[in-house]
């Protein structure tokens, strides 16, 4: 059974951050994001405050400079996963790079969700407000493996190097 609240670390740009437990969809069209924080009370912080919303696996164990051990914010390498690579430059000129869903969320939600270019790091989404996007610039359309595709255009007969009827005399 999948947990109504899921493990968050919330960066703001002050550079303070909160870790805390958020609701699967954590309201996104709310004025200010509400999280649980671990000693059990509820935050409420303004999505002007917030620089993005880490979804982790744990939480730091006395990590105070990269709670979210957000290690590579740049794809390497191009990657494998089907999405859109997505380059953004943060209002506090960060950039950042991820995989987000090809789909009506990029234009209807109040931010990205986003695949972090170290899927084995502690960090296993990123949510960025779009207050918080400066700029934003699409990299590549990356498909999924074995798509389909236009129709196939056929390649010409190719001729037999030994025909069947040998003349022999």
């Amino acid at each position: 059974m999948a947990s109504a609240r899921k493990p968050v670390i919330v960066r703001k740009f002050s550079r303070d951050w909160c870790a805390g437990y958020a609701d699967v969809a954590f309201g996104q069209d709310a004025p200010e994001l509400e999280i649980l924080d671990l000693t059990g009370k509820v935050l409420r912080i303004g999505w002007e405050a917030v620089k993005w919303v880490c979804y982790v696996r744990d939480f730091p164990a006395g990590e105070q400079a990269n709670p979210e051990r957000l290690l590579h914010k740049r794809f390497a390498t191009r990657p494998r996963t089907a999405g859109l690579w997505l380059r953004m430059t943060l209002t506090d000129g960060e950039e950042l790079e991820g995989l987000a869903a090809n789909d009506r969320s990029l234009i209807d939600g109040a931010g990205l969700l986003l695949t972090p270019p170290d899927t084995r790091s502690n960090t296993q989404r990123i949510y960025v407000p779009r207050q918080a996007i400066q700029t934003l610039e699409t990299v590549s359309l990356i498909g999924a493996a074995g798509g389909k595709r236009g129709p196939a255009s056929r390649a010409p007969e190719q001729p037999d190097l030994f025909p069947n009827d040998l003349d022999t005399a």
